[in-house]
């Protein structure tokens, strides 16, 4: 038999699992902790942080989807982050991309201060090739950046990285596995912040971590077991019941995207539209940031808020929400300047959506 399409797994995700009632839906096993048949043996379940039937059903499902050997379910998309920099040595030391998402910035600044590791910051592919050496331990990189939209072949970053002996870890968030394979490009290491795309209702917060190779897979299994970053298993089922519906949400987010964005070109109020044409993530740079508070008023479908890739469509000022720790001199300096906007679309009617950014926008 062929082997399925994305869109049959994912649907297809969790069914027949309960071999014992045939539950559609897969079960929520609940229970921390299992009972031993006998001294010396295990149902291959013995306690809720090493492993659960619910989140071995996410895990396998997002290993497959990211074509990688092991994922691992997080309960934050920073605690995944944090997961994957636990692997590495005391001393360490990393070249991330400049442009990146406030949170991971906070992190690793504060891992630095405290003498744990060491960080370099790359803008682009040239930066980069410039600043690696054998000395790098890792890198850190998003492609599409978060805010600025900044684009970075994964290829060519893995294929340096190799050369070097450093292991590239990459934020998929943005674009999830449906436009985006960072394993298949060479990546060692892909991570989400499971809250976003991958289960796409606001009302989940997880990270997810996929290695491409079995033995680093399992050493970060046995990291998290050690250190204790667990989905629940409501959040774990939760997140597969998400899963089933990525392909159709992300579709259609896009294609909303798609269309906002020919409308945001030509709006004169707009001086940039920053956008990579896949995806349903949206930079705008606004002609006069001294009504942005306004504009943000006047919108009655759109919802002023941090995160993204829900179903709901959300607009962040980066500057004053997931950016804010970020000294302002250094953000300002790479292009994250005050009038700047983010945009997750969402699956609401287009010309819905449109209508609300035309009538905001006539503020100014």
């Amino acid at each position: 038999m062929t082997e399925k399409k994305l869109a049959t797994n994912l649907v297809q995700l969790g069914n027949r699992t309960d071999l014992q009632n045939g539950s559609i839906s897969a079960p929520i096993f609940l229970s921390t902790t299992y009972a031993h048949p006998g001294l010396g043996q295990s149902t291959g379940y013995d306690y809720i942080r090493t492993k659960n039937p619910t989140r071995d059903v996410l895990e396998e499902g997002l290993a497959k989807l990211e074509a990688g050997a092991q994922a691992v379910v997080t309960s934050s998309g920073m605690s995944a982050i944090q997961l994957v920099f636990n692997y590495f040595s005391v001393g360490s030391k990393f070249l991330v991309s400049r442009d990146l998402y406030g949170g991971s910035f906070r992190y690793f600044d504060d891992i630095e201060a405290k003498g744990i590791a060491t960080f370099d910051y790359f803008t682009d592919l040239a930066d980069f090739k410039a600043k690696i050496s054998n000395e790098i331990d890792g890198i850190f990189l998003e492609t599409p950046t978060n805010p600025l939209m900044n684009e970075v072949s994964i290829r060519e970053v893995a294929t340096v990285s190799k050369a070097n002996e450093a292991l590239l870890i990459v934020d998929n968030t943005f674009l999830t596995p449906l436009r985006q394979r960072p394993l298949e490009e060479g990546a060692d290491i892909v991570i989400h912040s499971g809250t976003k795309y991958l289960s796409g209702h606001n009302d989940i917060l997880a990270g997810v971590v996929v290695a491409k190779d079995p033995v680093l897979g399992e050493k970060l299994a046995w990291l998290a077991n050690t250190t204790g970053p667990t989905l629940s298993a409501f959040d774990s089922w939760l997140f597969v019941r998400s899963l089933k519906t990525l392909e159709v949400r992300f579709n259609q987010q896009e294609k909303n995207a798609q269309e906002i964005v020919e409308v945001l070109k030509k709006h004169p109020a707009i001086k940039d539209v920053l956008y990579v044409g896949i995806g349903a993530m949206i930079s705008i740079r606004i002609a006069d940031e001294h009504k942005i508070g306004d504009f943000l008023q006047a919108l009655t479908v759109f919802s002023f808020a941090e995160s993204l890739g829900g179903v709901e469509s959300l607009i962040t000022y980066p500057t004053t929400q997931t950016h804010a720790d970020i000294p302002q001199e250094l953000r300002e300096s790479y292009g994250l300047t005050p009038d700047l906007l983010r945009i997750s679309v969402g699956i609401e009617h287009v010309s819905d959506l449109i209508a609300d950014l035309e009538n905001a926008l006539s503020v100014f």
